[in-house]
């Protein structure tokens, strides 16, 4: 309950913006139909919808992880997902690592019905938007982005990432290149080669940037610039084919999960986006990097070898299916 205003006036403009927020969730559920008994023109109640997206989202994931993520009571996403998997949507297995630890993923049907409500979810957005002119649908974008972005990183206990993410802005790319630079100089001592290939990256992406088609994301943490990823079409040119690129983490940041969430990003964008694959080159003495990649679902394909650091390497493409 809101304190009542003590005559100094402290408490009367949070009350007037707690009541401008419950005019827009109301606004909004009843406009995108969350009050409907299947979600999304399906069977789904609202709590399944949102698992079975955390599940396309985070393969492998545990239950402990979805009750954080989605900040639910344990027994009733143990009820839940005992309900699923008994119609055949969720599949468990023990993780290898740790047996003691059950591990969730879709299953095809799964798979099909997070299509299902992904498809008609963006149809149902989409409506709401296209009356709109393209200014106004891009400052309910910014605005909504902005909202989300500060009541992630507001700290308050309740599944608040200790950072936030954004897409990129001015002099962000520069910043890009400069991290990229200074870390892999000081960890693996690649040189100037491999700076002026971050360089052109970076450069190629800020020139033909299509906001449809690809993306830039940065982390920060306490104001500061320490993560980074983008997606891309592949360079190869190949139709239907992103690319993920620049993943960094800075060694302060590391520990908190920033770089699987970038990643995470990047694979929600590319099926939103219906592209049908992913594909990234790396190194394999990126250790951390590589196990990102295996946790969300990417195979290597290939090795090849390669000069673009200066002195040969083996470089190596991991794929993933959309």
């Amino acid at each position: 309950m809101i304190p009542q205003a003590d005559g100094s006036g402290v408490t009367a403009p949070l009350e007037r913006r707690v009541a401008t927020i419950r005019r827009f969730t109301r606004f909004y559920t009843r406009v995108i139909g969350l009050l409907r008994e299947g979600m999304h023109e399906s069977p789904f109640t609202l709590t399944e919808a949102r698992i079975v997206y955390e599940l396309a989202k985070s393969p492998d994931a545990t239950a402990t992880d979805l009750v954080r993520g989605l900040g639910l009571d344990a027994g009733y996403v143990s009820r839940v997902l005992r309900g699923m998997r008994k119609r055949g949507l969720v599949e468990t297995r023990r993780s290898p690592e740790d047996r003691r630890r059950t591990l969730l993923r879709l299953s095809p049907d799964g798979h099909e019905a997070f299509t299902q409500i992904d498809r008609v979810s963006g149809r149902e957005v989409a409506r709401l938007l296209e009356p709109l002119t393209a200014e106004d649908q891009e400052r309910v974008a910014r605005s909504l982005d902005a909202a989300r972005e500060i009541l992630e990183s507001s700290g308050d206990g309740k599944g608040s990432a200790p950072y936030l993410l954004r897409t990129h802005g001015p002099g962000d790319l520069g910043w890009v290149v400069q991290a990229h630079g200074e870390l892999y100089a000081d960890l693996m001592g690649w040189g100037a080669f491999f700076e002026a290939l971050v360089a052109d990256i970076a450069s190629r992406f800020l020139r033909d940037f299509d906001p449809d088609t690809e993306r830039c994301w940065i982390a920060e943490r306490d104001g500061q610039r320490v993560g980074s990823v983008m997606v891309v079409r592949a360079e190869t040119g190949e139709e239907g084919v992103a690319q993920l690129r620049l993943l960094l983490v800075d060694p302060s940041a590391r520990g908190l999960g920033i770089g699987r969430r970038l990643v995470q990003e990047c694979v929600r964008f590319a099926r939103q986006r219906a592209y049908r694959r992913m594909v990234l080159h790396t190194d394999p003495a990126l250790d951390a990097a590589r196990g990102i990649y295996e946790t969300e679902g990417f195979t290597l394909i290939r090795e090849e070898p390669h000069h673009l650091f200066g002195p040969a390497r083996v470089g190596q493409i991991w794929d993933l299916p959309l």
